[in-house]
């Protein structure tokens, strides 16, 4: 999952970068720019839709996601209980959210997936919390009752091996991808460790 960030777009434009991550093996995008208007989110959210191929969540705001169209929304432990999202979105609406200890657990008991982190210290989000690291994403992965985890903050390639070992089913990242030049091959970059690590996970190595 590729999480969108405005200081690290440096200018760029949004659609175009989230359609060469999606070329780089990108399977969904999280449209979070917490400096832009509800107005501007719809916009920008109904433009990523129908641009890109692959399913659209909308971060914090249900009412944007919505309006959208957008395929679910992720929601953090300040935002709309899950269990209230749930009640007002349609059939078949993703629902994300953020947990990043055992105690927050309990925020995300309704929701279709967990955001689990941060795995590692973390620039893009100042209240993210300690790093979990294997350990600490370990322990919520045993709290989540099958539902599924997907690692986030701080992510290098490198980790979603470990990730994977671990009981994570993917990785959602900003700055390792939006901080290079050349996003395909950094989003490739991701997708290819992962494809690797499955691969390897099903030979049993």
């Amino acid at each position: 999952m590729l999480v969108t960030d405005g200081p690290l777009l440096a200018g760029r434009d949004l659609v175009e970068v989230c359609r060469r991550a999606v070329r780089g093996g990108v399977t969904s995008v999280q449209l979070r720019l917490k400096e832009a208007s509800p107005r501007e989110l719809v916009r920008v959210a109904r433009s990523l839709i129908a641009e890109l191929t692959v399913p659209v969540l909308v971060n914090d705001r249900l009412d944007v996601a919505l309006a959208a169209g957008a395929a679910g929304v992720h929601l953090g432990p300040d935002d709309l209980p899950v269990r209230l999202a749930r009640g007002a979105a349609p059939p078949g609406f993703l629902i994300g959210a953020s947990v990043g200890s055992v105690g927050e657990a309990v925020h995300g008991a309704d929701a279709d997936y967990w955001g689990v982190g941060p795995w590692r210290a973390t620039t893009t989000k100042a209240d993210a919390g300690e790093a979990l690291g294997v350990p600490g994403f370990r322990g919520i992965v045993a709290q989540s009752q099958g539902i599924a985890c997907v690692a986030i903050g701080g992510i290098r390639p490198a980790d979603v091996r470990a990730i994977l070992r671990v009981g994570g089913i993917g990785v959602a990242v900003a700055a390792g991808i939006l901080q290079q030049d050349d996003v395909t091959s950094a989003a490739r970059a991701y997708a290819d460790r992962f494809s690797t690590s499955v691969r390897a996970r099903e030979e049993g190595k």
